[in-house]
């Protein structure tokens, strides 16, 4: 008895006939020959009152539900949650759906409201953007039924409880990976980019047939055989390619609710599977004050999960990173000549000049491209047109920050260091150009 009490939810319904049965009693007092009229109908509420918890709360019948979500969130995407609702009553119930959703969202007021009907079976679906990696947890899943009188709501729950982690967006991955099985790259704007001159490792002599490059004729091969016979090449295979994501203060700056880590973490995890299945080595490390989260470039099958675990716990620790550091480590652990894709930002100049020894130092032994960041934002506002002095004042600084990133990228190319300056959004598409790029000339 105690459960039901605590299931039951008065309705708005229940108040306004309540309100007329008062109102009848009221005016009773007023004319004696209608004495009878709200005892009639007090009789009467009370019937519909008595039949209504009867049909929700003792008849043959219920909800059920469940929610249907994957074992892991990708981040940054829209990821689509499914509630099955069924209703088992032997008539149509109106029903609420409240799902509790976890507080990274900020999102209290959530609710489907439907019509079921009896034996019916329903599934509703809603997306959620996680912006965050880390555990997300889902509270209970409600569900108010209501029968056609409408006085009174059974309130149902399930799925109490239910942790789910927030992991770098495996979608983005399953895109370009799809993309690429069904030819459709260019549609997305990854670039075809022709290969320059022979960037490629041999492999065999063999007979020459119609559509062989002339230029890869073997005229000694062609004497022996007395027949044109021509190189083979085939793409130089298992170079190291590592991701080197500076995770200090600068990389928490939000565009679009997602950090530039996040950003940085995303395409990290798209360019390594690309690597992977160009036959080359993938592996990842961080740094601000000290070197972290380090994957070893591998191509074992298990590279992927590895590399998907090591980014899903890697953070922010908020300080200024270390490129001395970080060139220490590089020259100690990297002996083999490898691309370098350093996920960072600089805002100055001045910035830049700070750290641009290092970089230097780096880039003698090892092929580097700085990846920095374009302020999306800030370009967005240059470009509107001033309503008054203030607005022509902020718009001479925003244009001075971003003249500032251009004198970056030219003072890098100066010294012969390769450079990306993206907008966050187009990280990943300009990351993989340039890996294709850097493949199709040899450069490495």
């Amino acid at each position: 008895m105690k459960k039901i009490f605590k299931n039951i939810f008065i309705q708005k319904r229940f108040f306004l006939v309540l309100s007329g049965v008062i109102l009848c009693f009221l005016l009773s007092y007023i004319f004696e020959n209608i004495a009878y009229i709200p005892k009639l109908l007090f009789y009467l509420f009370l019937a519909l009152l008595i039949t209504d918890a009867i049909l929700l709360f003792l008849s043959k019948g219920q909800i059920t539900a469940h929610r249907i979500v994957t074992d892991k969130l990708s981040n940054g995407d829209e990821n689509t949650i499914k509630i099955e609702v069924t209703n088992k009553y032997l008539f149509s119930a109106q029903i609420t759906i409240i799902d509790e959703l976890p507080f990274q969202f900020q999102k209290r007021d959530f609710n489907f409201n439907s019509l079921l009907k009896p034996g019916e079976q329903k599934l509703y679906s809603y997306a959620v953007r996680p912006v965050e990696r880390g555990v997300y947890s889902f509270g209970n899943l409600n569900i108010f039924a209501i029968s056609p009188i409408g006085l009174l709501a059974k309130k149902y729950t399930f799925d109490q409880d239910k942790e789910v982690p927030v992991y770098p967006s495996f979608l983005q991955l399953r895109k370009y990976d799809l993309m690429a099985f069904s030819n459709r790259l260019l549609e997305f704007g990854i670039k075809k980019i022709r290969r320059i001159g022979h960037t490629m490792e041999f492999e065999q002599i063999k007979d020459y047939i119609q559509g062989d490059d002339i230029r890869n004729i073997n005229w000694k091969a062609t004497a022996k055989r007395g027949q044109l016979m021509v190189n083979q090449f085939q793409d130089e295979k298992s170079q190291p390619i590592y991701s080197v994501i500076d995770k200090g203060r600068v990389m928490k700056m939000p565009f679009n609710s997602l950090s530039l880590l996040d950003y940085a973490i995303n395409a990290t995890l798209v360019i390594s599977s690309i690597a992977l299945k160009k036959n080359d080595k993938a592996g990842i490390f961080s740094f601000s004050n000290k070197i972290e989260n380090r994957v070893v470039a591998e191509r074992r099958s298990s590279q992927m999960n590895l590399i998907l675990e090591t980014l899903y716990n890697l953070k922010t620790n908020f300080v200024e990173s270390d490129f001395s550091r970080l060139f220490i480590d590089v020259k100690r652990n990297l002996p083999q000549r490898s691309l370098l894709l350093l996920y960072t930002n600089f805002e100055t100049l001045d910035a830049l000049h700070r750290q641009l020894p290092y970089l230097q130092a780096i880039a003698k032994q090892h092929l580097l491209v700085v990846i920095f960041f374009e302020n999306s934002e800030l370009v967005s506002y240059a470009k509107c047109k001033p309503n008054n002095t203030l607005e022509v004042f902020e718009q001479a600084i925003a244009e001075k920050f971003i003249y500032e990133k251009q004198l970056v990228v030219n003072e890098l190319k100066k010294y012969g260091i390769q450079t990306i300056l993206t907008k966050p959004e187009d990280l990943t598409i300009n990351t993989i150009n340039k890996y294709l790029e850097i493949k199709a000339k040899g450069l490495l």
